[in-house]
């Protein structure tokens, strides 16, 4: 194995004439330049220089191998200057996920202010739901995800959570129902009421049962979709009612009600994740720092939502 230090003291020997020249150049001995170039030889197991009263010049092979070295030298400070790049947050790149929600309301807030603080970085989004995003970040296809459940916990099966905040969930209607001005509505009064949910191996599908449940009943699920978009399109057609997160009211129908319910209120813990045994890059220790900023203003300015009664 040719020894790339080795390499750089042939390519001064080669740019510089001499040994002396050589040595003077990388703050060496002379005789430091010489046993460098001895060694490197046997490595090589040919000559590289030949020597004469008038200086040094290379062999063939000599020459062959300083054209090498100076790709192979070149490539290495490309690497070791993109490294410094990566470290100082002025290089590199950041692959996230998101589910949609979060999509549409943090990640927009929290990548502008990274990409004002740390411009040279690429950043890349995909939507995915949390169950999917795990094996992404355990497989290194991306390196930060938000996700939810339906409480704090650290660390699950080799990721870490990384609590942002607490999202609750309300219960949306159709303008015209009959309950949609009732006077302290509680979920057991939706009973008898169809709804819609998300699909049934989602978190928000979970969420939702498991607060019917605690109401003493379990929900007729008419039609189920992931999106909170038609979720508010066939609640206010009257399909049936749902419960859904405050992030995923962001923008609400004029057709539908939307409504507190005190202390019945499923709340879905929002996080941010990573793998718990992987190296976590400069960057994504700055979005983690930006994502938590970004989260407690949110709470501290929460929006606030339209409820009727």
């Amino acid at each position: 194995m040719l020894d790339v230090r080795r390499m750089r003291v042939l390519r001064e020997v080669a740019v510089r004439g001499s040994f002396s020249a050589a040595a003077e150049a990388l703050s060496f001995t002379q005789s430091a330049v010489s046993q460098q170039i001895a060694a490197l030889e046997r490595e090589a197991g040919t000559m590289l220089v030949q020597r004469n009263a008038r200086g040094v010049r290379l062999t063939e092979a000599g020459e062959a191998l300083v054209r090498h070295a100076e790709a192979i030298l070149c490539r290495l400070d490309e690497a070791e200057a993109e490294l410094e790049a990566i470290a100082g947050l002025r290089g590199g790149r950041l692959r996230m996920a998101a589910f949609e929600s979060a999509a549409a309301s943090l990640m927009p807030l929290a990548i502008a202010a990274f990409r004002a603080a740390h411009p040279g970085i690429e950043l890349s989004l995909i939507l995915t739901e949390p169950e999917d995003s795990a094996p992404l970040l355990k497989t290194g296809e991306i390196d930060l995800a938000l996700g939810y459940d339906s409480r704090v916990r650290g660390e699950v099966d080799g990721i870490t959570r990384h609590h942002l905040l607490s999202d609750p969930m309300f219960l949306v209607m159709q303008a015209g129902h009959p309950l949609a001005r009732k006077r302290n509505l509680r979920l057991a009064d939706l009973a008898d009421d169809p709804w819609i949910a998300g699909t049934s191996d989602c978190e928000c599908n979970r969420l939702i049962n498991r607060a019917c449940a605690v109401a003493g009943f379990e929900p007729r699920i008419e039609f189920q979709t992931d999106d909170y978009a038609a979720m508010q399109g066939f609640v206010a057609a009257g399909v049936g009612v749902s419960l859904i997160a405050e992030l995923g009211l962001t923008s609400v129908r004029d057709d539908v009600v939307v409504r507190a319910l005190g202390r019945d209120t499923p709340v879905r813990e929002v996080y941010a994740a990573t793998a718990t045994d992987a190296y976590r890059t400069p960057s994504t220790q700055a979005m983690l720092d930006i994502l938590a900023e970004v989260a407690e203003r949110y709470e501290n300015r929460r929006p606030q939502l339209q409820l009727v009664g």
